[in-house]
């Protein structure tokens, strides 16, 4: 289960007596949930004027860190082309796994100074994370394209004998060359037809050359004929060709060209390879960095909601459940028991949802009595 619900509560006498609360109820009589303390360090508060605006700009940045998170995962799984296992052990913060980093959050002083205003810190990051979405955008555009480009090719090389590039297949002693009389032609011809094409080549039309028909290359599905005629017969030797189900190809023999297609493939193949290690290692710092950042925002809004909620001076204590998949409900049920008392009104709209009135649909507000906000470790869309 990667959901976590980050949750807080007002401190009783102590805040070590509503943890134990909170513990007896989920974990110690049902084991409804893997509980962990959340630390949040003394934020500077400010005046309630402005941690009204904050709450809803933070509501804002938490979306919009947590899609650039989920933007640098998905791209991460996008390069590596691989199996989950690999993109999972890529996805690290500050060196360990998601569901670690969470368990045990830590304030990060040095990123985020707590001297420093709540509005400050909440610029901090927008400016931060703003910076890696529009990196990510540079960078994925330069390497699809390098990727997009190669597959192109690689296409080319790949497709059907009538249309696949021929740079791999065809030498140049296979050719008639610089001769004012004669050409070679290729032809593609069906596996099934290869005894038609040996017995008729030579009388499709005039001017064949007797026995200089030679199979160059095939796949599962044809063979590349060559074949040596007078210039004069081509439309008259394409014409019956075509009637027998062989296939000429249209294709000059140019050194040139062949070699530049070579050379260019190979070069985008080593660019891909030169780029894909320094793109790796861009994504793991960043996506390190950005799903720090969207953890330390959850913290300032559960601040923010706790002091709106629960009013100063500041006494919560911060909580992390990992819901036991099965009791998510039971869960519900026993934390609406536990703090109703904090806001009846939020008590109220939970007995409606429970109840299902038709036409009142409430259960999507996720408004509870206690401060929540859920966080979802599993960041991966995979097909």
């Amino acid at each position: 289960m990667t959901e976590f619900w980050l949750i807080s509560a007002p401190g009783e006498k102590t805040c070590q007596q509503t943890w134990d609360k909170l513990m007896t109820a989920t974990t110690r009589a049902n084991n409804l949930s893997t509980n962990n303390k959340f630390n949040i360090p003394d934020l500077k508060v400010g005046t309630l004027d402005v941690l009204v605006g904050l709450s809803d700009e933070l509501a804002k940045l938490d979306a919009f860190v947590e899609s650039v998170v989920k933007k640098v995962a998905q791209y991460m799984a996008d390069v590596l082309e691989d199996s989950r296992d690999k993109v999972q052990e890529n996805l690290l913060a500050n060196g360990v796994d998601l569901l670690t980093y969470v368990t045990r959050f830590q304030w990060d002083m040095a990123k985020y100074p707590i001297k420093q205003s709540l509005k400050n810190i909440s610029e901090i990051v927008s400016k931060a994370i703003s910076q890696i979405d529009n990196d990510l955008k540079a960078r994925a555009s330069a390497y699809n394209n390098l990727k997009g480009n190669l597959q192109n090719l690689e296409r080319k090389n790949a497709g059907s004998l009538l249309t696949r590039s021929l740079a791999d297949i065809v030498k140049k002693e296979d050719f008639v060359l610089d001769s004012e009389y004669l050409i070679t032609m290729l032809v593609v011809v069906p596996k099934t037809n290869y005894a038609d094409w040996q017995r008729t080549y030579e009388t499709l039309s005039e001017m064949v050359v007797p026995r200089s028909t030679n199979l160059l290359f095939e796949d599962q599905e044809s063979g590349l004929f060559s074949v040596t005629l007078f210039r004069k017969a081509i439309d008259d030797f394409r014409l019956k060709a075509r009637e027998n189900k062989f296939m000429l190809r249209d294709f000059q023999y140019n050194e040139e060209e062949l070699k530049a297609d070579k050379e260019e493939m190979t070069r985008l193949s080593t660019d891909k390879k030169k780029q894909f290690g320094p793109l790796v290692r861009w994504l793991k710092v960043n996506f390190s960095e950005a799903f720090i950042a969207w953890i330390h925002i959850k913290a300032l809004r559960v601040f923010v909601e706790s002091v709106l909620r629960y009013g100063l001076p500041v006494n919560f204590q911060a909580m992390l459940l990992q819901p036991n998949k099965k009791n998510m409900k039971k869960l519900r049920e026993v934390l609406n028991d536990l703090y109703k008392h904090l806001d009846s009104s939020a008590a109220a709209i939970i007995d409606q949802t429970t109840m299902d009135i038709p036409g009142l649909n409430l259960s999507q507000q996720e408004y509870y009595p206690y401060v929540y906000y859920k966080i979802d470790c599993n960041l991966l869309d995979f097909k």
